[in-house]
């Protein structure tokens, strides 16, 4: 049966609070490499992704070490100032040098 759901790929820069929200429900310990979809976009690039959805979206989520960490250190508390569909709300976490390697900044 095909879901009618639109989809959306979404990387960290654009996450809101509730796509946050979501994937720390769905993934409370983190997501295991079993739970990552692996596809090619429109431009042929490689991507993985982590799904969540909401009763009209389905989102994929970019896999990055920054979502790992934002998911670990979550607190609903922080985006309570927030608009949850704001994508300035989500900072980047603050991180060692060498724990960001292969993190392409895509503008």
């Amino acid at each position: 049966m095909k879901d009618n759901l639109k989809r959306v790929i979404v990387d960290y820069k654009k996450l809101t609070p509730e796509i946050l929200a979501l994937l720390v429900e769905k993934y409370p310990d983190g997501y295991d490499d079993d739970q990552i979809i692996s596809f090619r976009n429109a431009k042929n690039e490689w991507i993985e992704a982590v799904e969540v959805s909401t009763d009209d979206t389905k989102y994929l989520v970019k896999v990055s070490t920054k979502l790992q960490v934002t998911m670990e250190n979550y607190d609903e508390e922080d985006y309570a100032d927030y608009d949850s569909d704001d994508p300035d709300a989500i900072q980047a976490p603050d991180m060692d040098p060498e724990d960001d390697m292969g993190e392409e900044d895509e503008d």
